[in-house]
């Protein structure tokens, strides 16, 4: 891995929301609540968590779909959360994402040629019409989709030939860094792994990094580097995969893990069933967030935030137990 592509620092998103008798008052949601990561360039990092734990807000708010409330992102040592919209124009070639609904993120009016063709017009990339078909070409030949594609509509396709069009039009920039949204999960099975196959295979060939934010911790396992566990709006866990999978240092990582289907059904494991509802985000708990769901909790935790902190080799845990104090059953290698 080489220097840092992307610096995320305390990101911060909290939405108003009405509330009250007819909306006379108003909340904020705390979506996104003190998140910070680092991609280096060829790197895949993994988001995960639970629905609604504000990993996709976080990918919106690199991609400047929506405004950061605080904290800052940083692309290849250039701050773009606090860019105007005519100075973050000519960045947004080098993020690009692949979305989770491989029909409705296509354009059903146009044919797949112009739905390639159209961001390297935007960003002035083709020298001549010959180039731009020849840069066409080559990105349903990267995405092993049959040159006569180009010629079809996005409805003539099945899902997994759909997501493969959404890639390549995130290719079509030539970007740096894609945030994959939970980019295989509308897929079936089978599927899901010749996409996965494919995003490893375009990476290797383009030195592409990744944010590949799932639910699925068998997809994560298979194609991440690092994995940073979210929960309630905040960063519980990052750490080589390895470690993360081998040895978890936070009950809530462990919790995510007992519940990953194993390949042998007659294996011994103990599963972490964790009791109550997630908070919500308008009115999060004091001290640590998982708290009122951990098997673990103690007074500490109630009443004192547990901070981010390194443990042994790359390792980071926001848990007040000591090292080792989770004790997860053997996870699926």
């Amino acid at each position: 891995m080489s220097a840092a592509l992307l610096e995320v620092n305390d990101l911060k998103k909290h939405f108003t929301v009405r509330s009250g008798l007819l909306g006379a008052g108003s909340a904020r949601v705390h979506a996104v609540d003190g998140v910070s990561f680092s991609i280096a360039k060829g790197e895949t990092l993994a988001l995960v968590g639970e629905s609604g734990c504000g990993k996709s807000t976080v990918g919106r708010c690199i991609l400047r779909l929506i405004d950061v409330t605080a904290g800052q992102v940083v692309l290849d040592g250039r701050r773009i959360d606090d860019l105007s919209a005519g100075a973050l124009r000519p960045l947004r070639r080098r993020v690009q994402v692949v979305f989770q609904d491989p029909f409705s993120s296509l354009n059903p009016r146009l044919k797949v040629r112009d739905i390639l063709a159209e961001p390297m017009r935007n960003f002035g990339l083709a020298k001549s019409r010959a180039d731009l078909q020849a840069r066409i070409e080559r990105l349903v030949e990267m995405v092993r989709l049959p040159r006569d594609a180009l010629a079809r509509w996005p409805h003539e396709f099945s899902g997994g030939q759909r997501q493969r069009i959404g890639i390549a039009r995130a290719l079509a920039t030539e970007p740096d860094l894609i945030v994959c949204d939970e980019a295989v999960s509308a897929l079936d099975v089978s599927v899901k792994a010749q996409i996965v196959n494919l995003l490893q295979d375009i990476q290797r060939e383009l030195g592409l990094a990744l944010l590949f934010i799932s639910h699925d911790l068998a997809v994560v396992e298979h194609m991440t580097h690092r994995v940073a566990v979210m929960y309630l709006g905040k960063i519980v866990e990052l750490g080589p995969k390895r470690q993360i999978f081998a040895a978890p240092r936070h009950p809530y990582t462990e919790a995510l893990l007992s519940a990953v289907p194993v390949p042998d059904p007659g294996a011994s494991r103990q599963r972490v069933i964790l009791k109550g509802d997630v908070p919500s985000p308008i009115d999060p708990p004091s001290g640590c967030r998982f708290h009122t769901r951990c098997p673990y909790a103690f007074d500490r935790c109630r009443t004192e935030e547990p901070k981010l902190t390194p443990t042994a080799g790359g390792h980071y845990a926001a848990c007040h137990l000591p090292e080792g104090a989770v004790g997860l059953t053997s996870s699926p290698q």
